[in-house]
């Protein structure tokens, strides 16, 4: 089995839709579907400010996703990496999709001149930080979020 990481196209609209249903649905969220519409219309726009997307897929088919921004970061004279969302169907779990994913990002980070990559996950994550805990560093900051 060989994991293959690719950018986002425009005919990948119904899966990317598919995965990330999956995606928020694990975290008990759901968006009107407008939201979808515009959030893929940013994914495959040119507007720096925007989310890029990263397809993996196995045999062809499309199987996991993620989103990264480029942005300015107030401590450091270079841009940061920030990974918004990753996933992986189930059925795929545990087969090196999460963590291809995110070395792929580190290296489109890396290409950009990017000094780190972070994200967030909930703290009952517990499946994806086990890989996350491998890959990467686990930091003491807490996210609060005002209205």
């Amino acid at each position: 089995m060989t994991v293959h990481i690719r950018p986002l196209t425009l005919e990948d609209k119904s899966e990317w839709s598919r995965l990330w249903r999956g995606y928020l649905s694990f975290y008990k969220t759901t968006l009107p579907d407008h939201i979808y519409d515009v959030y893929f219309e940013r994914l495959l726009g040119d507007d720096p400010r925007d989310f890029n997307g990263l397809i993996a897929e196995i045999d062809g088919k499309p199987v996991g996703l993620t989103h990264y921004i480029f942005h300015r970061h107030g401590w450091k004279v270079e841009d940061v990496c920030y990974l918004q969302d990753l996933w992986a169907d189930p059925h795929v779990r545990g087969k090196g999709i999460g963590r291809a994913l995110i070395e792929a990002v580190y290296e489109k980070a890396a290409k950009a001149g990017n000094p780190s990559v972070y994200w967030n996950t909930a703290q009952d994550n517990a499946q994806a930080r086990q890989l996350y805990d491998r890959i990467a560093s686990l930091t003491p900051f807490l996210k609060y979020q005002g209205p």
